[in-house]
């Protein structure tokens, strides 16, 4: 469990975004949770990751880039843990967005490598009918009647994710487009749920953008949506390590 700087809630490292202070005081984004140096820890939810006013010197924003009272008071708790200015990238979760994408795919590449994954409508349900299967992937952008016709053979259990396009997942398997993808159960897959459930939940924002909203786990079947935010008062440093 790791303590989220700005709402103050602690949540599990699974749902959460580990950031480090490089030398030249900017905020760098650990994924894989390795990097050295003190971690600040940051709730997965789009509500949280807002990425400071980014104002560009001309005075204009980068796509996506958040600003106003939201902003400040994101920077201001990242520079409360870091004791000291950070310098946060304007476009925050386009920055992470971008880092998970890679992410998924160069997992994905390591299944196919290891031949635990299956691509294609044919060969990944009838590899799941001599197979056992820790996870299901579908493209984001495929048709939702195929996508749901895939998903009725699918075990109740094994959970449904689509984090990738179909070109994306297309050009780990060597294909114009793919849009259904098997994985055997083991770490890979594990991770890879974990990044795809990251990824949702940074897509994920409250109506009114007043506080976070939790995890938002997408298994194709339905979507599961919790809202909430606790705020509490300053920092306890022992709270922000790891």
């Amino acid at each position: 469990m790791r303590r989220c700087v700005v709402t103050r809630e602690r949540l599990p490292k699974e749902q959460m975004f580990r950031f480090v202070v490089g030398p030249d005081r900017s905020l760098t984004p650990d994924l894989a949770g390795k990097l050295p140096g003190r971690g600040i820890w940051l709730s997965a939810s789009g509500d949280v990751i807002e990425g400071g006013d980014g104002t560009r010197p001309n005075g204009t924003r980068p796509h996506g880039a958040h600003h106003g009272a939201n902003g400040r008071e994101l920077v201001r708790a990242i520079a409360r843990a870091a004791r000291g200015p950070v310098q946060v990238p304007p476009d925050l979760p386009g920055v992470l967005e971008t880092a998970l994408i890679r992410r998924i795919g160069d997992l994905v590449g390591l299944t196919r490598r290891a031949g635990q994954a299956i691509a294609g409508f044919e060969k990944a349900r009838d590899w799941m009918r001599t197979h056992k299967v820790g996870l299901v992937l579908q493209a984001a952008d495929g048709s939702e009647a195929e996508r749901t016709r895939f998903r009725s053979v699918v075990p109740e259990a094994v959970p449904v994710m689509d984090p990738l396009t179909g070109a994306e997942l297309g050009r780990i398997f060597g294909h114009e487009t793919v849009v259904h993808v098997a994985l055997a159960p083991g770490r890979l897959a594990d991770s890879i749920a974990m990044e795809a459930g990251r990824l949702a939940r940074l897509k994920t924002t409250s109506s009114h953008g007043a506080g976070p909203q939790a995890a938002r786990h997408q298994t194709g079947r339905e979507t599961e949506q919790r809202s909430g935010r606790e705020t509490a008062g300053m920092n306890d440093a022992t709270d922000i390590n790891g």
